[in-house]
């Protein structure tokens, strides 16, 4: 209960940031930035793969988020909005340094929710080191899901994909990851 509490108050606070942002308040913004900064930027490094790279995409992305706040329809839609113009940022960066690689194609596979691998709070530090050795769709995908909280729909919005593409994206960065862990402890 103090959870649900906690997140519903934490999205409030959110919303009302972005209201004063939306009326020019750079206070409103720079606790924005302080707000969503460290898992923002989690989030481009992992996408990136490279801390410097990965602060001027943070660069870019502030600076393009202050601009356009003003024109955000709705304040609920903020964290959604500022994870896609992240993905946006990198990839316009990997297209301007010709490193372009297609993430995966859109193809949905059948996903069998019950055979989904479990994965425990002891594993943290292993996961988060496994994270890099993924593809990066399935790294993005689970990155948003497991350290963001986001749900399916709001990773689907953020990253333009289908749900179901989502879903099968995310069962299958688990399996992957999960099988890699394996490995690693028995090698």
């Amino acid at each position: 209960m103090k959870d649900s509490v906690r997140k519903a108050t934490g999205r409030l606070l959110e919303q009302a940031l972005v209201i004063r942002c939306q009326a020019r308040d750079d206070a409103a913004f720079e606790e924005l930035v302080e707000m969503f900064g460290k898992r923002l930027s989690y989030y481009v490094e992992r996408l990136v793969g490279d801390r410097h790279d990965a602060d001027d995409v943070m660069q870019d992305v502030w600076v393009d988020v202050y601009r356009s706040i003003p024109r955000l329809k709705s304040p609920k839609a903020f964290r959604v909005w500022l994870y896609r113009i992240a993905r946006d940022k990198v990839y316009t960066m990997f297209r301007t340094r010709s490193r372009w690689m297609k993430i995966a194609d859109d193809t949905e596979l059948p996903v069998d929710i019950q055979d989904e691998p479990e994965f425990h709070a002891d594993n943290a530090a292993r996961i988060h080191a496994g994270l890099a050795a993924l593809p990066p769709g399935q790294r993005e995908v689970l990155v948003l899901r497991f350290i963001e909280n986001m749900s399916y729909e709001e990773i689907a919005g953020a990253t333009g994909c289908r749900l179901g593409t989502i879903r099968s994206r995310i069962h299958y960065a688990k399996r992957t990851l999960r099988k890699n862990m394996e490995e690693a402890n028995n090698g």
